[in-house]
């Protein structure tokens, strides 16, 4: 077949609905990818290599097959290895990011920092283009009280980014699976006490190895999610972070989960074995 040939029979055939090959196979027929959302990492993950050369670094992770980063806030983070990057503006790091091949909507930024310093933060968050706005944690407390009045802070700052243009998400660590009040989970109290309308959730799947998973709780609260840190664990040392698709996790359940959690993005996050980052990209790639 030359090329003219081939260009008109694919055009009469997705014209009609389905392309057909030499085998008899069809698009129709073609498995669909589980994966919808676009793949990113998170970049405390590569603090070290991101401080030292975070050019070479994020080209590396593209030529990987990651399509976004998401970053730390530098000021935020200057005493996690991120203090080089408080040289740059928000226009300029977006640009570093931009030149790499990648997209970066979403951002962690520290309790603290948004409490203290919201404006110069949402002013950042502009200049880097960013549509997601993430407080790294801090709601988690040792009291039903306290846990409800940090929910109603939250729910304010959450209010004056919303009038600002963005989105506020919260990610949790195990600890808010680990406190419990009168039988309730913490993290249950918290989806109970935050404004759907001003706070949603970035679900950190390493509670898997407490036993929780996040598909239960995208059906559990639809449309509450924006995005997700993604870890899997070896089945017999759960302290032991694998590739994507070799540990406990069932990522097809996660990944039709999703779609009523209300996923935007995931984020790979291998704090132990970034070792893992690159065969776990191609596992989601192929799911």
């Amino acid at each position: 077949m030359n090329r003219r040939t081939f260009l008109e029979t694919s055009a009469l055939g997705l014209a009609a609905g389905t392309l057909t090959f030499s085998t008899g196979e069809s698009w129709a027929a073609l498995p669909l990818k589980a994966v919808k959302q676009p793949i990113g990492f998170q970049s405390y993950v590569l603090r070290k290599e991101i401080s030292e050369d975070i050019e070479g670094t994020l080209k590396q992770m593209k030529a990987y097959g990651y399509q976004h980063v998401e970053m730390c806030s530098p000021s935020g983070y200057q005493k996690f290895a991120f203090a080089p990057l408080v040289k740059y503006s928000g226009r300029e790091l977006k640009q570093i990011i931009t030149d790499a091949g990648l997209a970066c909507e979403s951002c962690h930024f520290t309790l603290p920092e948004m409490r203290d310093n919201l404006d110069d933060r949402l002013d950042f968050a502009r200049q880097m283009g960013l549509k997601y706005f993430v407080c790294s944690g801090g709601l988690a407390s040792t009291t039903l009280d306290e846990v409800k009045a940090k929910c109603a802070e939250m729910n304010r700052i959450g209010e004056k980014i919303a009038k600002a243009g963005f989105t506020t998400g919260y990610h949790n660590h195990n600890v808010e699976f680990e406190k419990n009040f009168d039988g309730k989970v913490m993290y249950d109290v918290l989806m109970e006490e935050l404004n759907p309308d001003f706070v949603k959730m970035q679900f950190q799947v390493a509670v898997a190895t407490l036993g929780y998973k996040a598909a239960d709780y995208f059906r559990r609260y639809p449309g509450r999610f924006i995005s997700a840190h993604l870890q899997d664990y070896d089945p017999n040392d759960y302290k032991k972070e694998v590739v994507l698709g070799q540990g406990i996790v069932d990522w097809k359940d996660f990944f039709e989960a999703s779609k009523k959690g209300g996923l935007k993005v995931v984020y790979v996050e291998m704090e132990s074995n970034p070792g893992t980052l690159k065969d776990s990209v191609t596992y989601l790639k192929n799911l």
